[in-house]
């Protein structure tokens, strides 16, 4: 099995989605179709059961998955220490990020960058589903999240910034005729949710429930900012944001309502408490040295 066809196998594994796993990997899904057919003849079984709705591993596949991805792990970063080598660089810090306020967050990254040219660092969008398995699986080393994050494998660092809260409607939405709103006038609206995520941690960036006990029904499934979008200007949802997604994100087909009634929302570093290492603290230093951005 060559290198690409078992990082397919496992992001096809992780994600159980073969759209995902092709956009993930910059592949078309017929690709990521002709990759599983070629492993599973080579195999003589197969790997994953699926029909029109679900995707899952077999028992095969599962045993497959366990096996390779060791393998695969300590072969990816054997090539990584030869490249990063070649360069003069003799490690990688990786940070996943939830907020898009990249140009505010740069005196953090160009600090760690300049105190530490030994290390390289690379900087990713996060999607949306389960998303601190990223750590767990061992793709990121640091995420940059809203809090609180209260998982027991995880630490929580220094903050980055809070911002206050922004509704996402669509243009010809009556809301879109206010200057404000609340989070009150929005619990008649449909809002999104998303997969595999702690009801504590998602609760703070959309309650469940309004200021006066009125339910808020999170029912439009999502996995990256794109879908939230597209469900905002379709009208089948209101989204509610951190303020920079009005800069960052412009659209003639949305609106940005500030929320009167809701706390200005944190950002902060987070990675798993065993995996810490030197690159991790020096970051952690830097953002604390710097300080959190003005609100």
């Amino acid at each position: 099995m060559e290198l690409r066809d078992i990082e397919i196998f496992l992001t096809l594994a992780e994600e159980l989605h073969f759209g995902r796993t092709a956009e993930r990997l910059h592949v078309s899904v017929a690709a990521v179709s002709k990759a599983l057919k070629k492993q599973e003849r080579a195999i003589g079984v197969e790997l994953f059961a699926r029909d029109s709705r679900n995707v899952r591993l077999t028992p095969v596949g599962e045993q497959l998955r366990d096996d390779l991805r060791q393998l695969h792990q300590g072969l990816t970063q054997s090539l990584e220490r030869a490249r990063l080598a070649a360069r003069g660089k003799t490690g990688t810090l990786r940070i996943s990020l939830f907020p898009a306020n990249l140009q505010e967050q740069r005196r953090y990254w160009e600090t760690f960058r300049t105190r530490y040219p030994q290390w390289e660092l690379r900087l990713r969008m996060s999607g949306y589903a389960d998303p601190f398995a990223q750590l767990r699986n061992g793709e990121a080393d640091i995420l940059v999240t809203w809090l609180p994050v209260e998982e027991p494998d995880l630490t929580v660092g220094p903050l980055l910034f809070a911002e206050p809260r922004v509704l996402a409607v669509a243009a010809d939405n009556a809301l879109a005729k206010r200057s404000t709103t609340s989070l009150e006038a929005v619990s008649d609206y449909q809002h999104v949710t998303i997969e595999q995520a702690p009801d504590y941690w998602f609760d703070r960036y959309i309650p469940k429930l309004t200021l006066k006990g009125r339910s808020i029904d999170r029912t439009d499934l999502v996995d990256n900012v794109e879908d939230i979008f597209v469900h905002t200007a379709m009208g089948d949802a209101v989204s509610f944001f951190p303020m920079h997604v009005t800069w960052y994100y412009p659209r003639p087909d949305i609106v940005y309502l500030p929320v009167t009634d809701m706390e200005a929302l944190p950002y902060g570093l987070v990675w798993r408490s065993d995996a810490e290492n030197d690159l991790i603290r020096a970051l952690a230093r830097v953002v604390r040295d710097l300080g959190p951005l003005p609100g």
